[in-house]
């Protein structure tokens, strides 16, 4: 795993050792990236089920001003540290474990439950933490084979992506426009 763009472009990331995480693949990181490249210059982005912190890490190496990575794994916690010092990063980032408090508002907001969670209930629970700008996107990583609701929490579904057995699905503030791309 590697860092695909930027000023950390190039960059090896540590993988888990142990079960339990899935991070999110080269290819399908940069199909985000590529979506979400007008946005990410100077954007508050909050990196939600961390995990490595492969994707925050890609939106600080793309000009990201600042990420929160939201992760309940100490295990996991630690590799994100690892990553973000190997990679160089001064600033702009802080991890944190799960948090019942309010976390504010960003510009993007990426999260990447486990499979096994529902799209329904993650953004349920990411509605209830954190807002998303009124020019904000909120990406949702999942199964490809889950349903994932039109709208939901005053955010509306504005496009899918389905690549391999992953799919990316982007809700913004009460958009009403919606795409649907399907990748191989």
């Amino acid at each position: 795993m590697r860092v695909i763009a930027g000023a950390y472009k190039g960059r090896r990331l540590k993988t888990p050792t142990w079960a339990g995480l899935r991070p999110t693949s080269d290819k399908l990181r940069e199909t985000l990236f590529n979506v979400l490249a007008p946005r990410i210059g100077g954007a508050r982005v909050l990196d939600g089920y961390a995990g490595t912190g492969s994707v925050g890490i890609e939106a600080l190496s793309r000009g990201a001003a600042h990420v929160t990575f939201v992760e309940a794994d100490r295990q996991a916690r630690q590799l994100i540290t690892d990553n973000v010092t190997h990679c160089g990063i001064p600033a702009g980032c802080v991890i944190i474990r799960s948090s019942f408090d309010r976390l504010g508002t960003f510009d993007i907001v990426l999260l990447d439950p486990p499979y096994d969670v529902r799209p329904d209930d993650a953004l349920t629970m990411a509605a209830a933490l954190v807002s998303v700008d009124a020019n904000g996107l909120l990406v949702l990583e999942h199964a490809r084979r889950a349903e994932t609701p039109a709208a939901i929490a005053g955010l509306v579904r504005t496009r899918e992506i389905r690549s391999g057995d992953s799919g990316l699905t982007i809700y913004a503030v009460g958009s009403q426009k919606s795409e649907v791309l399907v990748r191989s």
